[in-house]
């Protein structure tokens, strides 16, 4: 029986994840995480996910934005049942000069 590496398998989930506007779970940075992931970008030769992380503590006037989690640094990815609305494709633009955005959802 073939094996899918973990790249393939991280893969599929944040791609199934950015279809179905589902949550992921994720371990990063030894913390358990629950993101809404929006896109993949391309930075510095390494790939990242742009995501909401909905528990973040943000002012009251502040709007939720995407964050960058390192894709390599991600353990423990998988899909939750808790599905999701995107934020605005205006607050979806990359932070960096040079990110180049592999895959969004909008």
């Amino acid at each position: 029986m073939q094996h899918q590496s973990s790249f393939e398998f991280v893969q599929a989930v944040l791609g199934e994840a950015m279809r179905e506007r589902t949550m992921i779970s994720a371990t990063y940075n030894s913390s358990t995480l629950k993101l809404a992931p929006h896109q993949i970008v391309l930075r510095n030769n390494a790939f990242y996910l742009g995501a909401v992380n909905p528990n973040k503590s943000r002012r009251v006037d502040e709007d939720p934005a995407l964050g960058y989690f390192k894709i390599d640094g991600l353990s423990d990815i998988a899909l939750t049942r808790e599905g999701f609305d995107p934020i605005p494709a205006e607050n979806c633009a990359p932070v960096r000069e040079g990110d180049q955005v592999i895959v969004a959802i909008h």
